[in-house]
């Protein structure tokens, strides 16, 4: 359980930080490329990926597809963070479960018991209710449309990785490896023409943000596998302890630390995406 609760920690810390770049106005283009070089160092330090064996054979549309997918997605990430909050943020993301379970319908042709749909359809309105304001002026504003993103962004994703743990011929870690280095290549270009087009100046402190970003980034990735390694039989405890977890420690931090204010119903949102979740993970059990 302590791995379970070290990558909570690790994904609500990287809510976090992201929080503060704009307080302490950190460059979050040049941190998320620096994230990426400390992952990719990480990753190959820990997981000693074979990197000999990539091939041409290897999926390299999906590769490319989420080398670009991932530096934008964190750009969503930071700058829903930073005009929704915390929470809400962290519950779109949580909430992106639903697109890769409708892709394994609607694409693998999975089978969806009663309890699936059921969550399903408690999970819809639970992040409308979440991201709704009373204000109508800060609606207007367009600030949903980035937690919308982050929704969009990180279930696609997911799918993407999860076609690449369908590819046998590669181990996942030497195809995460391949994936970080080509994140960090793309994420490298686009601080590249920031400085040459805006004259953007690349500052130490972004780049020291940056290393403490990637480390946090990939610790939850590193937990999160531990504990589905030391919980091999119970993979949807892992995964409902961690959605769960995510949910109720970002909801805290974001309205005890950083004061963010949430109406009725988006409380009710919340309670619904927790029994979303739940009921869900309740839906794998019932397969097994």
């Amino acid at each position: 359980m302590i791995y379970i609760i070290l990558s909570i920690f690790c994904s609500v810390t990287v809510a976090v930080l992201l929080k503060l770049a704009k307080r302490y106005e950190i460059s979050i283009v040049q941190a998320v490329s620096v994230n990426y070089f400390a992952a990719l160092i990480l990753c190959f330090l820990f997981f000693k990926p074979d990197i000999s064996s990539v091939s041409v054979s290897a999926p390299w549309p999906i590769y490319i597809a989420l080398a670009i997918l991932l530096p934008g997605i964190f750009l969503i990430l930071a700058a829903s963070i930073r005009n929704m909050g915390i929470v809400k943020t962290d519950i779109a993301q949580r909430l992106s479960l639903f697109i890769p379970i409708l892709a394994s319908y609607f694409v693998f042709q999975e089978n969806f018991n009663s309890l699936k749909i059921i969550g399903l359809i408690i999970g819809f309105p639970a992040i409308f209710l979440t991201f709704l304001k009373k204000s109508t002026e800060a609606n207007k504003n367009g600030s949903w449309i980035y937690p919308v993103g982050v929704f969009l962004g990180f279930g696609v994703i997911d799918v993407l990785f999860k076609q690449i743990a369908l590819f046998k011929a590669l181990p996942y870690t030497t195809s995460l490896f391949t994936i970080f280095c080509l994140a960090f290549i793309v994420s490298l270009i686009i601080v590249v023409i920031l400085a040459l087009l805006k004259k953007i100046k690349i500052q130490p402190i972004n780049l020291v943000c940056g290393l403490i970003l990637g480390l946090f980034n990939f610790g939850n990735i590193l937990f999160y596998m531990k504990a589905h390694k030391a919980l091999v039989e119970n993979p949807s405890t892992v995964f409902a302890a961690m959605n769960l977890g995510v949910i109720v420690f970002g909801s805290l931090v974001g309205v005890i630390i950083f004061k963010e204010k949430l109406n009725k119903l988006n409380y009710i949102g919340i309670i619904l995406a927790l029994i979303a979740v739940i009921i869900i993970t309740l839906s794998q059990n019932a397969v097994r």
